[in-house]
């Protein structure tokens, strides 16, 4: 395993940017580099009613801008606004 995965600080004040974020995944994900300090902006769908973003009040957790993938335009500016 790489070292960089089992040093907890790794992600500590590092920008990430995750798209999916209020998808399943992305929102477990959401959780785990927030819990290891991360600065995260998150781009995806808007979430649906009762999924588990909401439910773990992922905007809480991460910056989040609204927006589809395949915008190639709206997606450019989004990872440049973060400069991951």
């Amino acid at each position: 395993m790489r070292a960089s995965l089992l040093n907890k600080n790794f992600y500590k004040e590092k920008k990430v940017f995750l798209t999916g974020h209020t998808g399943f995944k992305g929102a477990w994900l959401s959780v785990i580099l927030n819990r290891l300090g991360a600065e995260v902006l998150g781009y995806a769908l808007k979430p649906e009613v009762g999924c588990l973003f909401e439910k773990i009040h992922g905007d809480e957790l991460v910056t989040s801008i609204t927006g589809d993938i395949c915008d190639a335009g709206q997606l450019r500016e989004a990872i440049h606004s973060i400069k991951p």
